[in-house]
């Protein structure tokens, strides 16, 4: 059925029945009568193709058919296999989650973003808990700002009936950037760790040279004393 419906796509040969047509090839274009044209085809041995029947005239290939169908079969596969797919994965929060339940729910959602899938997290108000939506909405933008790492807001929370939505993607897929203020925290911490390893490594030369210090001045006094 596929391969029906790409034939299909093109009229070929007889099927052409304009009284003109562009040649296009690897040395320009040429305008010329379809008769003409179609005389051409049966002398090289292969098919006249329309490939842009909208255009004035049509335009029209010297080619094999059965050699276009499977290279344009081909090309469709290859273009359907750089396609990345996107799953939207749903994280819900009640109005008044705890703790725990929210930093789970965060694991999860880094992991989504990292693996290149987006994110819609949503608060769902049961009941009276509709008056609480302000919390709601306080719960996903602190949710959107604890993600800026791996995710950038397409949406921001927005109330749907009894559900208030967030719509985030991953920043790049499989990697999540740094945000400045983690980077700073990271340099600092690195400078720290450098400072603690050089002074704990010039401690045991001042003991060296606290101990040689204190010999020499024993020795002084020993010759100081033999000299009397």
């Amino acid at each position: 059925m596929k391969n029906d419906k790409m034939k299909n796509q093109y009229r070929v040969n007889e099927q052409i029945r304009v009284r003109e047509v562009r040649i296009v090839g690897n040395e320009g274009s040429t305008v010329m009568s379809t008769r003409q044209a179609m005389d051409m085809a049966r002398q090289q041995g292969v098919d006249l193709v329309e490939i842009s029947p909208n255009a004035q005239p049509p335009v029209c290939r010297l080619i094999d058919y059965s050699k276009f169908l499977y290279q344009q079969k081909k090309h469709a596969k290859e273009m359907k296999a750089k396609q990345v797919k996107v799953d939207i994965k749903e994280i819900r929060f009640g109005p008044q989650t705890d703790e725990h339940d929210y930093n789970f729910k965060l694991k999860h959602a880094k992991e989504f973003l990292t693996e290149g899938n987006k994110v819609r997290a949503y608060v769902f108000f049961r009941g009276r808990s509709i008056l609480f939506k302000e919390q709601g909405e306080v719960l996903l933008l602190r949710f959107a700002n604890d993600l800026e790492e791996y995710a950038k807001v397409e949406q921001l929370p927005k109330l749907d009936g009894k559900k208030m939505f967030l719509y985030l993607a991953p920043k790049k897929a499989g990697v999540a950037k740094k945000s400045q203020q983690k980077m700073d925290r990271e340099r600092r911490e690195a400078e720290e760790k450098a400072s603690a390893k050089t002074e704990q490594n010039e401690a045991p030369s001042r003991g060296n040279l606290l101990a040689n210090a204190k010999i020499s001045a024993e020795a002084l006094k020993k010759l100081q004393g033999g000299e009397k």
